[in-house]
């Protein structure tokens, strides 16, 4: 399920669950003055969209402490992040700086996808004009040593762990806007792939 304006002091909000995996996202607006800083050591300017994906210990049922932002928390963020810039407009129709937080409350597999369906929501209830709408799925893969796979939609966990791929694609009705894959097979072939992808835009 989810739901729009979850979270009513917010500029836009969203809650976003499938399965055991949910995630909290609030979208902030500002201006000019709050564009990040970007000072890299061949680049410099500004950044006018930010996204922040938080994954705290409890989501996954875990009592760890807190010792700042871990790689995957990085990696899942910029993910997301690729996946919704290409569809925010930066002319006059969105004068303003746009931060996204998502907070995942709980976790048995994708997150950052429910990160990416949660931040659609939220960009248009803060109303942005988004160019179209971005979702996104992990896809993955079981294989045995016939050559014989079926590819699986929306994994969990278990199939993550026990299974040959997690591929996180992400995009709207007409292309891919953002896209990662981890495989613990030697390589795919062209009808896999191909599989995978139609499977995956089916959802």
């Amino acid at each position: 399920w989810s739901e729009v304006d979850y979270l009513p002091g917010a500029h836009g909000s969203s809650i976003f669950t499938r399965g055991e995996t949910q995630s909290l996202t609030t979208v902030t607006l500002g201006n000019k003055m709050d564009e990040k800083l970007v000072d890299e050591v061949t680049t410099g300017g500004t950044e006018k969209f930010m996204l922040h994906y938080n994954f705290p210990s409890f989501s996954t049922g875990e009592a760890r402490p807190n010792r700042g932002t871990s790689r995957r928390e990085i990696g899942h963020g910029n993910l997301a992040l690729r996946a919704l810039k290409p569809m925010i407009p930066f002319d006059e129709t969105n004068p303003y700086t746009v931060r996204v937080v998502s907070e995942i409350l709980e976790s048995n597999g994708s997150s950052s996808m429910a990160t990416v369906c949660a931040g659609t929501l939220a960009l248009m209830d803060g109303g942005i004009q988004m160019k179209k709408p971005v979702s996104g799925i992990a896809m993955g893969l079981v294989t045995d040593d016939q050559g014989k796979y079926k590819v699986l939609s929306d994994i969990l966990g278990d199939e993550d762990h026990l299974g040959d791929m997690d591929f996180k694609v992400t995009g709207t009705k007409d292309g891919i806007t953002a896209c990662q894959m981890d495989i613990k097979i030697d390589g795919l072939s062209f009808e896999v792939l191909t599989e995978a992808l139609n499977q995956a835009r089916a959802g």
